[in-house]
């Protein structure tokens, strides 16, 4: 239990500094709202057309292959390192595991998700 110490303690005072932050820029802060203030900005321009369009669903795809090909980076690396030790069934299960990517890779350049309209 004494080892865990430290660690609660970190935990202690980062909530202590968050909160205390917190707590000084509500209450001690300036306050002078206006409309100007008030309206929405976003990446360096004023808010424009409806706040509830949808976005494509090309977004919601691309950030899915993104994950995918991201834990396969992932994998492949402490594969790499431990490669002799692992020996050959290491080889294969990684092989069958490339093999994989590389079919879902196809696929999703098959069906054009990797393609953007202009």
């Amino acid at each position: 239990m004494a080892s865990y110490v430290p660690v609660m303690l970190l935990f202690l005072v980062a909530g202590l500094v968050a909160g205390g932050m917190f707590t000084a820029t509500t209450y001690l802060g300036p306050k002078n709202p206006n409309p100007a203030k008030e309206f929405p900005f976003e990446c360096g321009h004023l808010g424009e057309g409806a706040g509830n369009v949808r976005p494509s669903v090309k977004f919601y795809l691309t950030a899915l292959l993104f994950v995918v090909f991201d834990i396969e980076a992932v994998m492949i690396y402490p594969w790499a390192v431990e490669l002799r030790a692992l020996g050959w069934s290491g080889l294969w299960t990684m092989g069958s595991f490339l093999i994989l990517v590389f079919v879902l890779l196809a696929y999703v350049w098959k069906k054009g998700a990797l393609e953007w309209e202009k």
